[in-house]
């Protein structure tokens, strides 16, 4: 089966699904770029490890390794709670903006997507694959590649907007090794947002045409003021964003607890906002690696120890780990599911030919 654009014959995308609203072009752009996330350079990934490997040289392991035989009943029971928050808060925040831009997903359906999602995100190199997979499927089930994938995008972008915001403010308060830097680069984030908030503005009015063809940024445009701009979406996708980042800050504390930190709240809190946003870096390995660099840094730079920082970081890999394991058996139904489904529907075609 083949599209054709601008005369010349086109194969659809794997995906598969182009809706009228979207264009091929859309579609394309966004499966794209989903593909070259999932299958980034080999490079990024040897970033990570070579963070790893610089922090064994010169710290070891076996204050890491003692961090982790001390993770308990409680730190772990503590993990699967807090992320069970943020979990449905995620949830909730995708339910919020698919509904906005017409990729309506229940609430129930969106919290298992998540759960699957995080758990493909922590046990794969790149920590996005869960997020791609989800955009996908979601694409699949709604018959919008584009839309799909939008929705997932989004709501991610929403979280991050969020998480840096709190971090500019927490870092601004409270005493960090990073304090003299986040006025400057929150006035820099602050002007970038109105730049671009501007730009897509003035293109959002323009005047269509009746012969203007659909373009991939005025898709994008519409269903941003739509999925995040909208009156009465935004307070609760930044509510549910804030409630999400609260729960990442309190697994990280009980981290730190764990691997036997004794420092206050209050010099803990803001190097676990400063961990939180290196995660975003995707110079990692399944999660590790910028994580466990900054984590040590920071603890190094505000007189806690390197090791207690690595170790920290650590156990927060393990506890995620651990804690996002309902995912694991979300997949596992789901791929049962769909080999039930499929025999079915094979053995209907044998009933029907015969």
């Amino acid at each position: 089966m083949t599209l054709t654009r601008r005369g010349r014959p086109r194969p659809v995308d794997s995906v598969g699904w182009v809706d009228s609203v979207d264009s091929v072009d859309s579609v394309d752009s966004v499966a794209t770029a989903a593909r070259r996330v999932a299958r980034s350079p080999l490079v990024r990934r040897l970033g990570g490890v070579a963070v790893l490997g610089v922090l064994v040289w010169r710290l070891g392991v076996d204050q890491s390794l003692r961090a982790v035989g001390a993770i308990d009943a409680r730190a772990v029971g503590a993990a699967l709670v807090l992320t069970a928050l943020t979990t449905v808060c995620c949830a909730w925040r995708w339910s919020l903006v698919a509904t906005a831009i017409g990729a309506r997903v229940p609430l129930g359906a969106a919290v298992a997507a998540c759960y699957r999602s995080q758990f493909l995100n922590t046990a794969t190199p790149g920590g996005v694959l869960g997020d791609v997979h989800r955009g996908v499927r979601h694409g699949r089930r709604t018959g919008s590649a584009g839309r799909g994938l939008r929705s997932v995008v989004l709501e991610r972008a929403a979280g991050q907007v969020v998480q840096a915001t709190m971090a500019l403010v927490v870092l601004s308060v409270l005493p960090s090794p990073v304090r003299p830097a986040p006025a400057w680069l929150g006035a820099a984030v602050v002007v970038g947002l109105l730049l671009c908030l501007g730009v897509a503005w003035v293109r959002a009015r323009r005047p269509a045409g009746p012969a203007r063809r659909i373009r991939p940024w005025a898709v994008w445009v519409a269903d941003v003021r739509r999925g995040l701009l909208a009156r009465r979406t935004w307070p609760l996708v930044a509510a549910a964003s804030a409630l999400a980042v609260s729960g990442h800050v309190l697994t990280f504390l009980v981290a730190a607890r764990t691997a036997g930190s004794t420092a206050s709240a209050t010099q803990l809190v803001p190097l676990a906002f400063v961990v939180l946003v290196a995660m975003v870096v995707p110079t990692n390995l399944a999660g590790w690696g910028p994580r466990e660099g900054v984590a040590a840094w920071g603890f190094g730079a505000a007189g806690l120890g390197a090791e207690t920082g690595l170790s920290t970081a650590v156990v927060y890999g393990v506890l995620v780990l651990v804690a996002s394991l309902p995912g694991a058996v979300v997949l596992v139904v789901a791929h049962g599911r769909a080999r039930r489904l499929a025999v079915g529907a094979r053995r209907a075609e044998e009933v029907a030919r015969a």
